[in-house]
């Protein structure tokens, strides 16, 4: 059995900082995507960034990526060619930067009609076989009207292209040697996955063995509960539990996206309700207080801010935000639209490089000093102090050895001298 298959935290003791380095919006850019994107690699680099999401990389239906068809045709994609992904990937690796793609494998389109005009023959994008699907490769309880007649889907539907069968030995093989295909001839390091929760986590445990990503994460996104105020509840324990025994399932080297964490942390800011963010143990509320060094947390990302805004951030707090998320322990992922298009490149960059300088990594220890209406100060491994929401005052709880590092709009960060 492969060692990733057992359960272990991956190795993010040593610093690890990401950055989603696209929105909904990057496909329709003028000269491709990934051309623009390389003369963004040193203000990337500059601020500690070890780990760049590039968005899918194959022949899509749409133009973003996420209705995959041809999946070894990469020079059909709207971001730009094989080669000049190629290039782009080669040069973040020569700044210290490994390259995370967007895995979109739970539905996949097809490329033409049977004979009964169901859209379920698919072409992998070679001279030969692979990923030449038909009907039997689709999930037989699909809901897209594709005629499958594979196994029963072993996940939530998604209902916009037909939903593969991730049961069937020829698809895993197949799908596990175009992963390790675009490892080893277009230079991807990890994985993300998207709509994990459209397939089993053994699926993903398998994917991740015969695999071996230096990085993955999943996309587990369900709905927060809400009590009959319209608000989420005070307890999201069952709904963090669920991405820490999705990681538990897949083997523990996975991480997952913290959207636990995002969720109750714009309710915080949204209501006014910081005292949110202790949970009933004393901790932080997120997946950073069951399982940190596997939880990715993040702000926004193309999907619930950029041009969808399917669950934004609200955008006067975004900076609060960050300040969580930097100082805190876990994964951060940083949006490109804030870093690059909002203004906020300063006061983010402060953030990550006090972050790096005082050593904060995954597993860091979080010491919550107040969690009221309107103030959450915390230390985090007693170097330094965070301090969001709109009471100013909060100097009482900060003791004299520690200075002011950064500050903004109803945030404070001090660092212990």
């Amino acid at each position: 059995m492969s060692p990733l298959l057992h359960h272990h935290p991956p190795n993010h003791d040593s610093f690890t900082n990401i950055v989603s380095a696209f929105n909904w919006e990057s496909s329709k850019k003028k000269g491709g995507w990934y051309n623009f994107l390389i003369k963004s690699i040193p203000e990337i680099a500059a601020f500690g960034i070890t780990h760049v999401w590039l968005p899918p990389p194959s022949h899509s239906a749409s133009s973003e990526g996420y209705l995959p068809g041809r999946l070894y045709d990469m020079d059909a994609s709207q971001y730009g060619t094989q080669d000049e992904l190629k290039t782009l990937i080669k040069e973040f690796h020569s700044n210290g930067i490994q390259c995370v793609a967007d895995i979109v494998i739970n539905h996949r389109t097809a490329e033409r009609q049977d004979s009964d005009g169901r859209w379920n023959i698919f072409e992998g994008g070679t001279p030969d076989d692979r990923l030449d699907w038909d009907r039997s490769c689709i999930c037989i309880d699909d809901t897209t009207n594709s005629g499958g007649t594979g196994n029963p889907d072993t996940g939530a539907d998604f209902n916009g292209a037909p939903d593969i069968d991730h049961l069937n030995t020829r698809v895993q093989r197949e799908i596990s040697d175009w992963m390790n295909w675009i490892k080893t001839e277009i230079g991807f390091d990890g994985w993300r996955f998207d709509f994990a929760k459209g397939y089993s986590p053994d699926i993903t445990k398998l994917y991740m063995g015969n695999t071996r990503p230096e990085f993955a994460v999943g996309e587990i996104w369900n709905p927060l509960s809400y009590g009959s105020d319209g608000k989420p509840n005070y307890d999201q324990d069952c709904h963090r539990r669920e991405l820490t025994e999705w990681v538990k399932a897949v083997g523990g080297s996975a991480t997952a996206f913290a959207f636990t964490t995002k969720g109750i942390l714009q309710a915080a800011l949204v209501e006014g309700e910081l005292w949110r963010l202790k949970d009933s143990n004393g901790g932080p509320p997120g997946m950073i207080g069951l399982m940190p060094e596997n939880a990715v947390t993040f702000v926004d990302n193309h999907d619930t801010g950029s041009t969808q805004k399917h669950w934004p951030f609200p955008s006067d707090k975004v900076m609060q935000g960050y300040v969580y998320i930097l100082t805190h322990p876990g994964i951060p992922s940083i949006f490109y639209d804030h870093f690059f298009d909002w203004g906020l490149k300063e006061e983010i960059s402060k953030l990550a490089m006090i972050r790096i300088k005082n050593g904060i990594k995954a597993r860091s220890t979080v010491r919550i000093l107040a969690s009221d209406l309107d103030l959450y100060v915390a230390a985090i491994d007693d170097k330094i102090i965070a301090k969001i929401g709109l009471r100013y005052e909060a100097g009482h709880l900060v003791p004299t050895n520690f200075r002011i590092a950064t500050c903004g709009n109803d945030y404070v960060v001090w660092e212990k001298q």
